[in-house]
């Protein structure tokens, strides 16, 4: 009995009409003749449910409508089992893809579950909202009387939005349909010639709910289920639809739910046709590739437009609404053609501070408009609000979208004409790159379009509905994060040559609250070490994305890989856990904690704390490290360009710009990062060495000064190293790691000085002075006290002493986290 056959019984057996279909055998069903037809234009009026008698009043039809969206759910179960089935075997059908004896070729696995994930995931989604809101009806109607139920809680039971949200979603299935026939073609090739994979093909097994049955069908079937399902979406909604009141506030989006499922179905076909008409060169077909809605700022202005990518061309349109029950219309903007088309894709400059103030200021309206959204939907009779505010929470998110993004991708066509799409999340942006950068590979020539007639295709060719909010795709449950999230990024390994390197985090939910974070660029290295904590406040967050993005010199940044992390409160705790993440052949090593708690409204962008004169403890508490990012960021400049520069450390670099580099540190470090790349490395070591001069109080702690200047009377060398470690381990833990960070630095410094020249001593004589400080009478001390010329003579030896040490301990930059679990690998 497939999905259909077993929605019938279930409405039958609840005594609701339904016309049932000739009973098709699962063998029967794959026949060529089934595949034409399928291909065929598809007519969802032709396959209706009878209508609903027009004698049945409110109260009935609502009754009625309860049973059809249970038999809804019932069938969606069903149909998700069936699609994991499907996916069981895609896990080890692509890993056995990398060895010398292949079950399918990773084009072919592809090809075979392509868009099949999506669509189970859509599903998921859907089921899960149904599901919720069918069980919190339960609950509301236990003890009540049918009558109270019918007039109370029916009434109130909301669904529309949850179909119009899958609906709109349902463009998934052009590529699905697009692909199945290349699907069939290459599971009936393997069937027949590997014996392994017909094993598979044709026993995959189902597990059928509670009673613990399993089905048994071929791969063949499976892989027709969701064509089968793409049109029985516009049944089940015109049946729900007949069963709602038309002043049900569910009526407006179920209506428009079928309508452009009906839409759907109607352009599967044309599209179809409209492809088989355009042949490029090679004989490639333009097809639909991708689209979505962009940024354009292409004019100087920032417009919000819905972008679709062809085989050949990228065609920006803008989206005009039609009035109700009449069809949205596309106006051409412009179109580049791919061939010979170059990108390159920078970080917006800072945005202008009344820019800022003016986003702070729609971001807060929003926070309010949100807590008035949750309480409207807790009271039965506040649905029409809710609706009225969701629609302005809507509106609201969409001026944030357009107005708050900070990436450029720069479209150069060989003409000269260029284009410029504005993103705010650099994984949507690399998402686009990707896959335009693809098809230029391929260099295809351009037929010139009929821009009338491709514009117009593209209400029935698109396949995406709505732009990306939040406030559109929301589901409220317990498992999204409200709170504070914190991901500390470690290291990374794996790449191909050394690089310059920095972690890109993104979290989704309300964007109330700064939602992105980078940390600041590595050292160039094979394996970049940060141990930097980023913190995001989260409302509403499901998923993190992880970019790695390296740095060159006089080159654009390049995205060396990209994953998506699920974020579920179950999983996630207060204290740290580790995961190891796969982003193409780049391993990160992160740590992930969570505390719920209630949100703050959102604060205007507070600069950060400065770093300069205050305490070392203070600034590596604020920063959760050991080490003060100034001091990593400026070390590691130095050993990326400036071990081979004569007298580094020694020759100072420009007063304005070591002062300019000292307020970028102060306010903002990501800025100071910047600069620090461009700014001469004689004003990046000068920064270093401003900074601990003008800490409040010296590194290496004034109350050491005199036990340390009589260790430099013991005449064993072994022995008053010792001494010096032993004294060492009195610091304040910030001090001592970051002195021996410094340490280990200038120790390398001193192996390149044939070049530099800048031996130990000479380092020693640089920084003894501001490492090490005597105590000042009067000041709690009132001990004796030495001339000046003995003190600069101590400062200086107890540094040299120290670097002449060859075993000194390693620094550790960051504090240890503690987790929950081991290591967790993730693998893209």
């Amino acid at each position: 009995m497939d999905v259909y056959q077993e929605a019938v019984s279930y409405l039958g057996s609840q005594n609701v009409p339904v016309e049932e279909e000739a009973d098709v055998l699962e063998e029967d069903v794959f026949q060529d003749e089934a595949v034409s037809c399928f291909l065929s234009p598809l007519h969802p009026e032709s396959i209706d449910f009878p209508d609903t008698p027009t004698l049945l009043t409110p109260e009935e039809m609502l009754e009625k409508r309860l049973v059809v969206l249970k038999g809804v759910l019932e069938s969606e179960e069903v149909y998700l089992r069936e699609l994991d089935t499907l996916l069981m075997p895609m896990k080890a059908l692509r890993a056995s893809a990398g060895t010398s004896q292949p079950v399918l070729s990773s084009q072919e696995v592809q090809t075979v579950f392509y868009q099949v994930p999506e669509i189970r995931d859509v599903h998921q989604s859907f089921y899960s909202g149904l599901k919720a809101r069918l069980d919190a009806h339960s609950q509301q109607t236990e003890g009540s009387s049918v009558e109270e139920t019918a007039t109370t809680y029916n009434d109130t039971l909301m669904v529309g939005d949850l179909f119009l949200k899958i609906v709109n979603q349902i463009g998934l299935y052009g590529g699905f349909i697009q692909n199945y026939e290349q699907a069939v073609e290459v599971v009936r090739k393997c069937t027949s010639s590997d014996p392994r994979f017909r094993t598979l093909a044709e026993s995959m097994m189902s597990n059928n709910g509670a009673d613990k049955a399993r089905t048994k069908y071929t791969f063949e079937a499976l892989l027709y289920k969701p064509l089968d399902r793409v049109t029985k979406t516009t049944l089940v909604l015109q049946d729900i639809l007949k069963t709602t009141p038309e002043e049900h506030a569910d009526y407006a989006a179920l209506q428009e739910a079928l309508r452009l499922s009906r839409s759907f179905l109607s352009g599967v076909n044309e599209s179809s046709q409209c492809k088989r008409e355009v042949t490029l060169s090679h004989g490639m077909r333009r097809q639909l590739m991708r689209d979505g809605f962009v940024v354009d700022a292409s004019e100087g202005e920032r417009s919000l437009r819905h972008l679709f990518l062809y085989t050949d061309l990228l065609l920006c349109t803008r989206l005009k609404h039609a009035a109700r029950g009449k069809q949205d219309q596309y106006r051409f903007c412009w179109y580049v053609p791919l061939a010979g088309l170059r990108l390159r894709w920078v970080a917006e400059q800072e945005r202008p501070h009344d820019m800022n103030d003016r986003l702070h200021t729609l971001r807060t309206k929003m926070y309010i408009l949100r807590q008035q959204l949750q309480q409207h939907t807790k009271r039965t009779r506040g649905l029409a609000l809710a609706a009225r505010s969701r629609k302005k929470l809507e509106q609201m998110e969409m001026l944030l979208h357009t107005h708050s993004p900070a990436y450029r991708l720069e479209l150069h066509s060989p003409s000269g004409k260029s284009h410029t799409l504005v993103f705010s999340s650099l994984y949507e942006l690399e998402e686009w790159r990707e896959a335009i950068h693809k098809l230029t590979t391929d260099n295809i020539e351009t037929v010139p379009p009929d821009l009338l007639t491709l514009t117009s295709a593209c209400v029935k060719l698109r396949m995406t509905q709505q732009p990306p909010l939040h406030s559109i795709d929301a589901v409220e449950d317990d498992k999204s994060l409200c709170g504070t999230l914190s991901v500390s990024i470690h290291s990374a390994v794996g790449l191909q040559q050394p690089a310059c390197v920095y972690v890109c985090i993104e979290v989704d939910g309300y964007e109330f609250y700064d939602t992105q974070a980078q940390t600041r660029s590595s050292a160039h290295s094979l394996n970049p070490h940060w141990e930097q904590e980023l913190s995001f406040q989260v409302d509403g967050a499901r998923k993190m994305k992880v970019l790695c993005v390296s740095q060159s010199d006089g080159q654009d940044d390049a995205v060396l890989g990209k994953t998506t992390v699920g974020l579920e409160s179950k999983t996630l705790t207060k204290r740290w856990k580790r995961q190891t993440l796969q982003l193409g052949q780049v391993e990160v090593t992160l740590s992930l904690k969570y505390g719920p708690h209630p949100l703050q409204p959102p604060s205007n962008s507070v600069q950060q704390p400065p770093i300069f004169c205050v305490p070392i403890e203070t600034v590596a508490q604020q920063e959760g490290v050991l080490v003060p990012h100034v001091v990593r960021c400026c070390v590691e400049e130095v050993e990326r360009r400036g071990m081979d520069e004569v007298g580094i450390y020694r020759i100072s670099g420009t007063s304005s710009d070591i002062t300019a580099l000292k307020a970028a540190f102060n306010t903002n470090l990501r800025e100071a990062v910047t600069r620090l790349r461009c700014a001469e490395v004689n004003a990046v070591s000068g920064v270093l060495k401003l900074y601990f001069r003008e800490l409040p109080q010296s590194l290496v702690p004034t109350e050491l000064f005199q036990s340390l200047s009589r260790t430099l009377d013991i005449q064993d060398m072994s022995s008053r190293l010792a001494s010096m470690l032993s004294l060492l381990q009195s610091c304040p833990e910030a001090n001592r790691q970051t002195f021996l960070y410094l340490l280990h630095h200038l120790q390398r410094v001193s192996e390149r000085q044939d070049v530099n020249k800048m031996s130990l001593l000479n380092l020693a004589t640089v920084f003894g002075p501001s490492l090490l400080r005597p105590p000042v009478a009067g000041l709690g001390y009132n001990g004796p006290t030495v001339d000046i010329s003995q003190e600069v003579e101590v400062q200086v030896q107890v540094v040299f002493c120290y670097l002449q040490c060859n075993n000194l301990p390693e620094a550790q930059i960051s504090l240890p986290h503690d987790t929950d679990t081991e290591d967790e690998t993730t693998h893209n």
